[in-house]
């Protein structure tokens, strides 16, 4: 790279120069009289199948690379996560180095070192953001820090690697950089809410989205996702709110269309609905998300890095959702249902069995939705309910109580004198109440209830009459217990003092 550019700068013509300047370096390095240069002092010994991380350089040189690296001692590499992007910096080549050393008492040590080459694009002070690496399921972590890019020594006697740079560019000129620009984009972080002001126990839905252009997905990607989406759950929660999570997005965005006719494509990033238990107002703070975004060249050539990888952070207005109490009494469901009942069967008789449905569909907290009481009536039997929950797709749900009732006296059944559900209706600010609107008629003869004709029955009347009435004790399954475990243990016994004496 260094010969190509300093082609590109004196053009075939300074050949000679060219080859004096490096003739000079070999002479001062074959140099009687220079130290030889000594090998660094080996890292000391660590804990085996511990990876740790190799500490960065505070400063590198123009022309050298900016290293991030590991070291696993004892075992081998099963696999590590990618080292991170730094703004500034293209990433180089990976480097691995494995090293065997042979400690006292002929113990062999193997050492493996993964390194992250970064080749910086110009001189400044750079940002080394905090980052995590993976190494065989261990989680090291960095704080960050800065690096220092400079020019690199002039000294020649020296000789590290891109000291002739600095040389060249003190004769001929600094080279010029490669300067980046940052393409527009139509990107926007915004939460949403479908309702501004809601009542307690009614549900407001809480969306946090991330719109862009198509074009920008060229040049916009996500960074260290799933740490951010932690962090904007937590930022998420209301403490004075029942909180039902929404499914887990989708990774494919979705196709919206502004008003002025604009397609964007819009990510869900996290969704909720909240139901607030008391009538402080819903909270939700700003929110940011950082995004990896790439710096395109404004000229580029054949062979060159295209992009450079730099951070966007775009961020939400806070929202404020407004919380009214309900008016007296209260105590009651909210939400906007309708009552949809079926019951079994057409005809209806005397000691027969049938199944009424009481279903309620709507919008609201299922959860708050409990069982209607149903009041007792003479000459009818009820059983249950069965509760049977269901999520329709609007968003909205249906629950359904399925009882059992058998009827002893003929008669109309009036179903709305057993159940009644009072709820109150945020849309109409009103309360209201689900009746069955279904109109009975039982025929047949006047039966006596179960428990009065118990003793006419010609099997259990018979049973009755010979079961014992005497109170039995409230322990006497311990005591059977008790019994069985001694019998157990007598047995063993008498097991063991067999087998001793037949051996």
């Amino acid at each position: 790279m260094v010969v190509r550019h300093f082609w590109k700068r004196i053009g075939g013509a300074g050949g000679l120069l060219l080859g004096w300047l490096l003739s000079l370096a070999l002479v001062a390095h074959s140099q009687p009289g220079s130290p030889p240069a000594q090998a660094p002092a080996p890292a000391p010994a660590q804990a085996v199948g511990v990876a740790t991380l190799v500490p960065p350089p505070a400063t590198v040189a123009l022309a050298e690379p900016f290293t991030l690296a590991f070291r696993l001692q004892g075992v081998p590499l099963a696999g590590h996560s990618a080292f991170p992007d730094i703004e500034g910096f293209r990433k180089g080549k990976l480097i691995t180095t494995k090293t065997t050393r042979l400690l006292p008492g002929s113990v062999r040590r193997t050492e493996l070192t993964v390194t992250q080459q970064y080749l910086p694009y110009t001189e400044g002070d750079y940002v080394v953001p905090a980052f995590s690496l993976t190494v065989n399921g261990q989680v090291l972590r960095s704080p960050g820090g800065r690096v220092q890019v400079g020019a690199g020594p002039l000294d020649l006697t020296g000789a590290p690697p891109g000291a002739s740079v600095g040389v060249l560019d003190q004769l001929l000129g600094k080279p010029k950089p490669k300067y980046f620009y940052e393409p527009p984009d139509a990107a926007f972080l915004v939460l949403e809410a479908d309702h501004k002001q809601v009542y307690v126990g009614q549900g407001v839905h809480v969306s946090l989205y991330f719109y862009l252009k198509p074009a920008d997905q060229a040049v916009l990607n996500f960074y260290d996702f799933n740490n951010q989406l932690t962090e904007l759950l937590r930022q998420l929660r209301q403490p004075t709110t029942w909180e039902v999570p929404a499914p887990d997005p989708s990774a494919l965005p979705d196709t919206v269309r502004q008003a002025g006719g604009q397609v964007l494509l819009r990510f869900r990033l996290a969704a909720g609905t909240y139901y607030p238990l008391t009538a402080q107002d819903l909270q939700f703070p700003a929110l940011s998300l950082t995004m990896t975004k790439f710096k395109l060249l404004k000229k580029p050539e054949p062979g060159d890095n295209e992009r450079l990888a730099i951070y966007k952070t775009y961020a939400a207005a806070p929202l404020r959702v407004s919380v009214r109490a309900l008016p007296a009494p209260g105590g009651v469901p909210v939400g906007d249902y309708v009552l949809h009942e079926g019951v079994s069967g057409t005809r209806f008789r005397t000691g027969e069995a049938f199944t009424y449905t009481f279903g309620v569909e709507g919008a609201g907290n299922p959860a708050t939705l409990a069982p209607p009481l149903a009041r007792p009536r003479a000459g009818l039997e009820l059983f249950g309910p069965d509760i049977r929950d269901e999520t329709l797709p609007d968003g909205r749900f249906r629950k359904s109580f399925r009882y059992r009732l058998v009827a002893h006296r003929p008669g109309p059944l009036a179903l709305d004198s057993l159940w009644q559900l009072p709820f109150f209706n945020p849309q109409t600010a009103r309360y209201d109440t689900l009746r069955p609107e279904l109109r009975l008629v039982v025929s047949g003869a006047d039966r006596p209830t179960p428990l009065a004709s118990a003793t006419d029955d010609p099997f259990y009347g018979q049973a009755l009459a010979r079961a014992d009435a005497r109170l039995q004790p409230l322990d006497v399954y311990a005591q059977v217990g008790r019994y069985a475990a001694v019998l157990l243990a007598t047995l063993l016994v008498v097991a063991v003092v067999g087998w001793w004496r037949a051996g």
